[in-house]
C-alpha cells in the first residue's frame, strides 16, 4: 500500500489517519487534500509515499511477507530466550559459562565470538563472524547473515544489545561491542545524512518544521552532526526513550 485517502474531523486528523494506516511517518509522505471538512462534513485528504521514499517501503513490505526472513530476525525478546537455549545445548557452541570458573579468564573478544556465533549457527544461513579490538571497543562484522540486520537495523541492534550484556557479565571493565553485518552502518548513516539534507531543504522551502520518525540516540546523534553547521535549519530532541525523535525547524 503506497497510499491511502483517509477522512478526520479536520485535516490534521486526516493525515494522521493516514500515516497510520500507510505506517509511514510525515517527511516521507505527499499530502493532498481532497475536502476541506467543515461543521458537518469531515476532512478528507489523499496521503502518498514520496517517489523518492517507494523503493524504502517496498523493502519493508517484502520483509514483513516474508516468512522465512520473519523467522530468522529475532527480537531482542528472541535473542534472550535464544541466549538460554544455546546455553542448555550441550551439543552447540557453549554461548555462556558463567558457572565455570575458566570464563572470568576468558577475554572480553572471546566471550563475544562464542556468543554471536553460537546464536547464528542456529540459523539456517551460512556466513562468517570476524572481530577486532581497537582499544576499548570490540568490533564484530557479521558476512553472509543479512537477514539478521531486521527492519532499520533493530535485530542488529538487538544482537548487539545481547552481546554487550553477555561480555559485561561480571566485567564492570568489559569492552564496549560494536556489531556490524555487510556494511550496514556506514550504509544507515550515509541514507541518514541524505534524509537530513532532504529534510532540511524542505523546512527551508516550506518554513514549516518537520517531525523525524523515532531514531536511537546514535541515528539522532547523526542527523544533529549532518545539520550543525546549517545556518537556515536547527535540530531538537524531544520526547522519551524508546520513543526519542528529532524535529528539524527554521533557525529564528
Amino acid at each position: 500500500m503506497l497510499s491511502v485517502e483517509a477522512t478526520g474531523k479536520n485535516i490534521e486528523q486526516a493525515i494522521s489517519n493516514a500515516l497510520f494506516e500507510l505506517k509511514a511517518v510525515r517527511e516521507d509522505v505527499d499530502i493532498k487534500i481532497l475536502e476541506e471538512g467543515g461543521l458537518f462534513k469531515k476532512a478528507k485528504v489523499l496521503v502518498s509515499i514520496s517517489p523518492e521514499e517507494v523503493e524504502k517501503y517496498q523493502k519493508r513490505e517484502q520483509l514483513k511477507n516474508d516468512k522465512e526472513v520473519s523467522s530468522i530476525v529475532p527480537s531482542k525478546e528472541d535473542l534472550e530466550q535464544e541466549t538460554v537455549s544455546v546455553e542448555d545445548d550441550k551439543d552447540e557452541v557453549e554461548v555462556i559459562s558463567s558457572n565455570q570458573k575458566t570464563d572470568k579468564q576468558e577475554k572480553d573478544i572471546e566471550k563475544a565470538q562464542k556468543f554471536i556465533q553460537g546464536l547464528l549457527n542456529k540459523t539456517s544461513l551460512t556466513g562468517s563472524v570476524e572481530l577486532t579490538e581497537k582499544g576499548d571497543e570490540i568490533f564484530a562484522n557479521i558476512v553472509g547473515y543479512s537477514d539478521i540486520i531486521g527492519y532499520r537495523g533493530e535485530g542488529l541492534n538487538a544482537l548487539q544489545y545481547l552481546t554487550s550484556v553477555v561480555v559485561s557479565k561480571n566485567n564492570r571493565h568489559a569492552k564496549k561491542i560494536r556489531v556490524d553485518c555487510d556494511n550496514y552502518r556506514a550504509r544507515r548513516e550515509n541514507s541518514l545524512i541524505a534524509l537530513a539534507q532532504r529534510m532540511a531543504k524542505k523546512v527551508e522551502r516550506t518554513h514549516s518544521s518537520v517531525k523525524l520518525e523515532p531514531m536511537t540516540a546514535n541515528e539522532r546523534r547523526i542527523i544533529h552532526t549532518a545539520l550543525a553547521d546549517s545556518t537556515t535549519v536547527e535540530t531538537l530532541s524531544k520526547g522519551e526513550e524508546p520513543h526519542r525523535f528529532l524535529i528539524i525547524k527554521p533557525k529564528d
